[in-house]
């Protein structure tokens, strides 16, 4: 019997150790609600939804705000779902492309041309897939919505009519265009289109079962309102506009996803490779994230790492640490070198397109680098 005894003792003591450890310090808590808070009195956001991650638990997880504000207020809640903006590139496009990586079915070092043969003209035959996973083939941020108005097939077209901007590696010019590229890509080397590749490759594997493109009406019902499209709210649909004449799928913008979901996506990139090897191994792992030299600054393939769109960095993350933000006001920072995901997702542009919430992200980040030292 006193075995017995002993060996529960010890088992409360280790849960007891498991619960102080599953979460922040309160401090720390009240601290990012403060400034959540003040945002939304500010009318940076009408909403946000803030998650705190380690590879092994969540460490905090809170909902504060609207989703919607109307004739009815809507609360925003720990499972609403966000447009994810431009969190689409490296979270389905540049996995996507990395996963083909991966299988040997895309060359990194290779021109796009060999997998898009028209895509070519005025030297654009020579951008590499590499390049432009870092923003550095020489493509223009954005090219006419005009060129979007006649449906995908034409616009394709127009895209591969345009001339560079730029000498490749010239310059770093964040480019949407490079990114409905590279989307195109995922499409022709693997034959199923991006949102479906994404999915089947990547989401499902990864457990991130509301992580999609054209949301279904369930999630739809969950999500974050953005701005006014034809008099209604855009709800469950994609605020980009040229996202949304490529009837919601593109390699740019059109994700839609879940703080929890995001969550699972960054454990699984904390593991580096480890913990589903079928999706991204090691090596891959390794090769997507290792930080690249670029004219203006450092990017890895697909994400951000130091460069002039790294203000939601903040200022105490690891070297290691790789993230990306979303026009919609959504950031992702997963940082292996702390052991750290933060999730910070908000409706900005809800209702009056107006808010800013980098800096909001940022100070969140730092204090979160501060306290995983």
């Amino acid at each position: 019997m006193p075995n017995r005894t002993l060996v529960l003792i010890l088992l409360a003591c280790l849960m007891t150790h498991a619960d102080a450890s599953d979460s922040l310090p309160d401090s720390i808590q009240s601290s990012i609600s403060e400034m959540v808070h003040q945002g939304i009195s500010d009318g940076q956001m009408a909403g946000a939804v803030v998650l705190i991650a380690s590879q092994e638990n969540i460490l905090f997880h809170q909902a504060y705000g609207h989703r919607l504000i109307d004739s009815s207020k809507l609360p925003m809640e720990l499972d609403t779902v966000f447009d994810l903006a431009s969190i689409t590139k490296p979270v389905a496009t540049a996995m996507s492309v990395m996963h083909l990586v991966q299988q040997g079915k895309i060359d990194l070092d290779q021109p796009v041309s060999m997998y898009l043969p028209n895509f070519t003209g005025d030297k654009k035959e020579l951008i590499t897939v590499s390049e432009l996973l870092l923003h550095t083939g020489g493509l223009i941020p954005d090219n006419s919505l005009n060129d979007y108005l006649n449906g995908p097939s034409e616009a394709w077209m127009k895209i591969c009519e345009l001339n560079i901007s730029a000498s490749r590696g010239e310059r770093f010019m964040y480019s949407d265009v490079g990114y409905i590229v590279l989307g195109k890509l995922v499409e022709k080397v693997s034959g199923q289109p991006l949102n479906q590749f994404a999915l089947e490759n990547l989401f499902k594997p990864l457990g991130m079962r509301e992580t999609m493109f054209l949301p279904q009406e369930s999630l739809r019902l969950r999500s974050a309102a953005t701005e006014k499209r034809d008099g209604q709210w855009m709800q469950g649909e994609v605020h980009d506009p040229r996202a949304y004449l490529l009837e919601g799928v593109a390699g740019h913008a059109g994700l839609f996803s879940t703080a929890n979901d995001l969550a699972r996506f960054g454990q699984s990139m904390l593991g580096k490779g480890r913990n589903h090897p079928n999706v991204m191994n090691a090596q891959t792992f390794q090769t997507m994230t290792i930080p690249r030299q670029t004219p203006r600054g450092t990017r890895t393939y697909g994400w951000d790492h130091q460069s002039p769109y790294s203000g939601n960095r903040g200022t105490s993350l690891s070297e290691s640490a790789f993230g990306h933000g979303g026009f919609t006001g959504t950031v992702l920072w997963i940082d292996p070198g702390k052991n750290r995901v933060i999730i910070f997702l908000s409706s900005r542009l809800h209702p009056d397109g107006k808010g800013s919430v980098n800096a909001i992200a940022g100070k969140i980040a730092t204090l979160i680098g501060q306290h995983a030292q």
